[in-house]
C-alpha cells in the first residue's frame, strides 16, 4: 500500500493506475476510521480495480467554535487498518499541501449549502465542496464513495458534480450502525458512557417515524411531532434540527408520499451528532 503526502506524487500514482487500464475508486475521509468507513472501502473494491483513501481533517469545514483541534486523529492506526483491508493508496496531505499560502478560491453550492447543517454551521459545506473538488482534481477517480449518514453532504456534492461536470460517479452507501442502532461516527469516541446512552435517542426517533410511515401516516407535521416526542425523552440532548426534506434539494416537504429524508442533528454533551432516514 502506498502512503503519499504530496499532490504531485499522488497524481503520478493515479496516472499509472489509469495507464494500466484500471478503474479508480476514491473514499475521502477525515480519519479516525470505523466500520462505516470500511464499508465504503468494500464497496469501492467491489466496483473498481484500485482503491484510494484520503485522510485529511479539513480545516475549512469547521467553524471557529467547532471541534477542529479536538477532532480524533489516529493516522498510524488508520493506515494499518487500510493496509489490512487491501487498499492500494492512501493520501495524507498536510494543510499547507491542500491550501497553499495565499489560497483564496472556494467552491460554494448556493442554496443547498445553507440548508440543514449548512444553516447551523455557516461555511461548512463551502469547505466540504472545496476540499472534495480538490480531491477530484487530484485523483480523477471513476467513482467516489460516501455514506448515507452524511445525506446533506451527499446532496451538496451531487449538485457540485452536476454543475461543474466532474467525470465521476458518486456512490452512496448505507449508514452502518452499532447493534443498538447508534450510527457509526468518528465523533462517537468523544461520548462518555452516559452520553452514548443518551445519543441512542436519535435513532429511536427515526425508527418511530419509520414505524408511523409504515402504518400509513404521511403528513410531515405529524411525523415530526412524533420524532420530537421521542427526542424529548432525553432532555440533556440539545436538538439542533429535526426536519423532513426532499433528499436532493434539502427543502422541507409537506408529506412523504413521494419519498423524503428525515434528518436530525443534536448535541450530546459537547459532541454534535447527525443521523437520518430515507422514507
Amino acid at each position: 500500500m502506498l502512503v503519499l503526502k504530496t499532490i504531485a506524487e499522488t497524481r503520478s500514482a493515479c496516472a499509472l493506475i489509469r495507464a494500466a487500464g484500471k478503474t479508480l475508486g476514491l473514499v475521502p475521509t477525515m480519519g479516525a476510521l470505523h466500520s462505516g468507513h470500511l464499508s465504503l472501502v468494500g464497496a469501492a473494491q467491489a466496483s473498481c480495480d484500485a482503491v484510494a483513501v484520503t485522510i485529511f481533517v479539513n480545516p475549512t469545514q469547521f467553524g471557529p467554535k467547532e471541534d477542529f483541534a479536538s477532532y480524533p486523529r489516529t493516522l498510524e492506526q488508520d493506515c494499518q487498518t487500510l493496509e489490512a483491508a487491501g487498499v492500494d493508496l492512501v493520501f495524507t496531505p498536510s494543510v499547507e499541501e491542500m491550501y497553499p499560502s495565499g489560497a483564496s478560491t472556494f467552491v460554494e453550492v448556493a442554496g443547498l449549502s445553507e440548508r440543514l447543517d449548512g444553516a447551523s454551521r455557516p461555511g461548512h459545506f463551502r469547505g466540504v465542496a472545496t476540499v472534495v473538488a480538490k480531491l477530484f482534481n487530484i485523483f480523477l477517480p471513476d467513482h467516489a464513495f460516501f455514506g448515507q449518514k452524511d445525506a446533506a453532504q451527499v446532496a451538496v456534492l451531487r449538485k457540485m458534480v452536476r454543475d461543474l461536470r466532474f467525470a465521476v460517479q458518486l456512490d452512496v452507501c448505507p449508514t452502518v450502525r452499532e447493534p443498538d442502532g447508534l450510527a457509526l461516527s468518528s465523533r462517537n469516541r468523544n461520548l462518555s458512557g452516559e452520553e452514548r446512552r443518551q445519543a441512542l435517542v436519535l435513532s429511536r426517533a427515526l425508527q418511530a417515524v419509520e414505524k408511523q410511515v409504515r402504518g400509513g401516516k404521511q403528513d410531515s407535521v405529524a411525523l415530526l411531532a412524533e420524532a420530537l416526542r421521542i427526542l424529548q425523552e432525553e432532555p440533556a440532548v440539545q436538538v439542533d434540527y429535526c426536519r423532513i426534506v426532499d433528499p436532493d434539494t434539502l427543502e422541507d416537504v409537506p408529506d412523504v408520499r413521494h419519498g423524503a429524508l428525515v434528518a436530525v442533528a443534536a448535541r450530546v454533551g459537547t459532541t454534535r451528532l447527525i443521523d437520518n432516514l430515507l422514507v
